[in-house]
Formats: structure tokens, C-alpha cells, sequence
């Protein structure tokens, strides 16, 4: 088994023409990557979940759903699949349209097999990098579900750099009390610094690090 299967990082294949599905599903297999392959845009959300990783290498023009249409349709689903786009029909408007959208990148025919190898194992990686963002981002959304609303506040002041003399003026309570609450927070948190917990809690709120 390939470390890509081990990782259940998968390539989707969006063409309408099952020639062009079958030499890209050649040409990626041969080195290792898991594919599969839909006939529409709209097979295609039908089938994935969200939670798989990857990336999309799909046709610009398709019946119904169009390969932009599909990738702006990932978009606002916040699907963080990487999409490359293959076309033989490009223009300028088209690019600058698919690059506003987000796509990983814009490849015209007839091009390199190496090339879009190389681009389809980078656009992998960056689903993984996502993927761990993404769960790194729940983790401490959830630590952060653990407080008690007092502890938000105290929270909130040291993300502020407040200090125990000012949190305990502001919040009417004892320098004591705050120092019982920080314990908390380190504790529930799971911080083992106090930039640490600035960090989860960044994280929690803003989505960074």
C-alpha cells in the first residue's frame, strides 16, 4: 500500500469524456495515487465527503455544472479540496476568473505529464497541511468550550496582557481568584505556557496561530 492510501489522500478525476478519464487515471496511477473518477461536476459533490483529502483535477467545460462552476461550489461549501483545471479552451477572462476562485492552478493543453504530476502531489500536500489546520482549529475550539463564562473573561484579559492586579479591578474580584482562575484555564486549556495559551486561544477565536 502507498503512503498516499495509507494517508486516504485521493485524486478526483472530473471530465465528461471517458477517454480523458481513463489516460489521466493512467498516467496518475502509475505512480501510486489513489483515483477516482466522475463523469459531472455534480456526480462528483454528490460522492465526496468532506472530510476526505486530496485533490480535483477537472475539464473547464462540462454539461451542466462547469469545471468553475465546481470550483466555486467548493468554495462556498468550504471545501478545502485544492482544484487543478485542465483545459484546452483557455483565454485570459477564464484564468483570472478561476484564480479569483481559489484554484490551485491553471493548466493548458497539451502540457507535461510531469509537470501535472508534480503540481497534483504539491496540491496533496497542501490538503494535508489544511487538514491538520482544520483539526488543530477544533481542538482548541473545543478546549476553549470548556470554560466558564468568568474564565472567558479572564481569558480574554490575558490575551489583552493584562496583568492580575488589572484583570481583578476590572472583573471586581481578588488578585487570588484570578490567579485560581488561570490555573483553570492552563489546566482546561491544556497550555503549558501562557503564550501557549494565548496561542490556542488565537487559534479558537481567529482561526491563527
Amino acid at each position: 500500500m502507498s503512503v498516499n492510501e495509507e494517508s486516504g489522500a485521493i485524486v478526483f478525476i472530473v471530465d465528461d469524456d471517458a477517454s480523458v478519464r481513463d489516460s489521466l487515471r493512467w498516467l496518475i496511477e502509475s505512480v501510486q495515487l489513489p483515483v477516482r473518477c466522475f463523469a459531472t461536476a455534480q456526480e462528483f459533490l454528490d460522492g465526496y465527503k468532506s472530510q476526505q483529502t486530496g485533490c480535483v483535477v477537472l475539464d473547464v467545460r462540462m454539461p451542466g455544472l462547469s469545471g468553475l462552476d465546481l470550483q466555486e461550489e467548493l468554495q462556498q461549501q468550504n471545501f478545502v479540496l485544492p482544484v487543478i483545471i485542465i483545459t484546452g479552451h483557455a483565454d485570459v477572462p477564464m484564468a483570472v476568473r478561476a484564480f479569483k476562485s481559489g484554484v490551485f492552478d491553471f493548466i493548458e493543453k497539451p502540457f507535461n505529464d510531469q509537470h501535472l504530476i508534480d503540481r497534483i502531489q504539491q496540491a496533496i500536500e497542501k490538503s494535508r497541511s489544511q487538514k491538520v489546520s482544520i483539526q488543530r482549529r477544533q481542538d482548541a475550539r473545543d478546549r476553549l468550550q470548556k470554560l466558564s463564562s468568568r474564565e472567558k473573561q479572564v481569558l480574554d484579559c490575558i490575551v489583552a496582557g493584562c496583568s492580575n492586579k488589572t484583570m481583578a479591578r476590572e472583573l471586581d474580584i481578588s488578585v487570588k481568584t484570578i490567579e485560581t482562575h488561570r490555573a483553570n484555564l492552563m489546566s482546561k486549556m491544556e497550555a503549558g505556557s501562557v503564550s501557549e495559551l494565548v496561542r490556542i486561544a488565537l487559534l479558537a477565536e481567529r482561526g491563527t496561530e
